[in-house]
């Protein structure tokens, strides 16, 4: 397979490379500095806080005594505390802890009291979730919350037009159904007939008024997913589908149950955009998605979603609510990241849900591509899930680390030295073995 195939079209080579660097470097800045500051607060000191590994580029000491350095190759990084053997603290110098006095032990990673050690360790993952629900609170303070009714706040670009309908309309029944809030105006779509038009009845400056509207979700692209056939095909936000395999759609779920029907054959969407007409030829992909049940359910999408014809009149949302928003969509993506990681292992779902390196670069690029808001929100996705993965309990990883704590707290002493030594190798491999099948579904899927 040619390598640059797995590139993006969008922006090419470097812009997906950029991407993945910037987005890994903020990343594993940010866990990085919760290893070293709790390090720092506990009395453990870090002799090296590197961003990247090999060659140093740029150095400086710190007043702490600390050496803050960029290397050549950003694909991680790392904190090296005294007295350390490695960048990854999986044992102890021994020619230099022998050397150390009791005093400067105690301000090593291996001399220092265990709940030191552990908080110093847990801290890494810790403040990869705490990344996450930052930006997810700033996006939501940003953005705001849709208002308790249904209001119209902006139309979107659409063919056809509007009808009648106006920003800042409150929408209180469609087609003869009353729709006294988001949930009702959501579900009666379904009991809708396919028209372009439809009757509505709104409030606007205080008075009842009969007009006319589109469909409430019409066939118009609201978002295309990253790795999907559509991003492929050139799909973009704001197309406007008006026929699939020559049948014309007058509402968005047209879309899907012709999608469904065809079971992975290719479509011809005729697509809208900027007031010019054209068609794209594209190949829905077996896509492995969750549900609210917490399982998976595998069907074959296009990579779009749809939404209202327009965008909702929003309110603002307080700093509590929306870090309780936050908190919330920090959880669901490690639940769904530990529900994914299960059914693959059991073969529930594809293995390509897996990917490694360049999959996650492309994801990145494809993300930077669709604007800032979509790239913010991707790096604390990806923050969850890096926090997720560093919590598994495999020696090497910050998991690993944690179990021979709770296992020195439970029997009162370390691990032998000896089968520490197993276990690490044991990790490596694991790890090594992880990132070996991420990088194969890079290309095999």
């Amino acid at each position: 397979m040619d390598f640059f195939s797995l590139i993006p079209q969008f922006g090419g080579f470097f812009w997906t490379v950029a991407a993945f660097v910037v987005a890994l470097s903020i990343i594993v800045t940010v866990h990085e500095y919760g290893h070293y500051i709790i390090g720092r607060l506990s009395g453990i000191h870090a002799e090296v806080f590197s961003l990247g590994f090999g060659p140093t580029l740029w150095s400086r000491m710190d007043r702490h005594g600390t050496r803050w350095q960029v290397a050549a190759l950003p694909l991680g990084g790392y904190v090296k505390f005294l007295g350390d053997a490695n960048a990854a603290s999986a044992g102890a110098d021994m020619a230099t802890m022998s050397q150390l006095s009791d005093a400067e032990k105690r301000r090593t990673m291996h001399g220092a009291p265990l709940w030191a050690r552990a908080a110093t360790v847990a801290a890494g993952p810790i403040f990869n979730f705490i990344l996450s629900i930052v930006v997810f609170t700033g996006l939501y303070i940003w953005s705001g919350a849709p208002s308790d009714a249904p209001m119209i706040g902006t139309l979107k670009d659409l063919p056809g037009g509007y009808g009648t309908l106006k920003p800042g309309d409150q929408i209180l029944s469609v087609g003869g159904k009353a729709t006294p809030d988001w949930e009702t105006l959501s579900n009666v779509t379904d009991e809708l007939p396919a028209q372009s038009l439809l009757p509505y009845e709104v409030l606007r400056d205080g008075q009842k008024l009969s007009v006319e509207g589109p469909f409430p979700f019409p066939p118009r692209v609201d978002g295309v997913l990253g790795d999907s056939a559509a991003i492929e095909a050139g799909i973009k936000e704001g197309d406007v589908i008006q026929s699939a395999n020559g049948v014309p759609v007058a509402r968005f779920a047209d879309v899907q149950d012709l999608v469904k029907k065809v079971e992975g054959a290719p479509v011809v969407l005729t697509l809208w955009r900027a007031g010019k007409t054209f068609d794209v030829t594209l190949t829905p992909r077996k896509t492995d998605q969750p549900t609210p049940e917490g399982g998976f359910e595998t069907s074959y999408k296009l990579g779009i979603f749809g939404s209202y014809f327009f965008a909702p009149e929003t309110r603002r949302v307080g700093p509590i609510e929306a870090v309780g928003a936050a908190a919330k969509q920090t959880y669901y993506i490690a639940k769904t990241s530990l529900s994914g990681m299960a059914h693959v292992v059991t073969g529930a779902i594809s293995s390509c849900n897996l990917r490694g390196p360049i999959g996650i670069a492309e994801s990145s690029g494809q993300a930077a591509s669709q604007g800032l808001g979509d790239f913010i929100s991707f790096i604390a996705v990806l923050s969850t899930a890096v926090g997720f993965l560093n919590l598994f309990p495999i020696p090497m990883l910050d998991g690993g680390h944690l179990v021979f704590y709770a296992y020195e707290w439970a029997v009162g002493k370390p691990l032998p030295a000896r089968a520490l030594e197993i276990a690490s190798s044991i990790g490596l491999f694991l790890v090594l073995g992880l990132m070996i099948f991420g990088l194969t579904n890079d290309f095999r899927c």
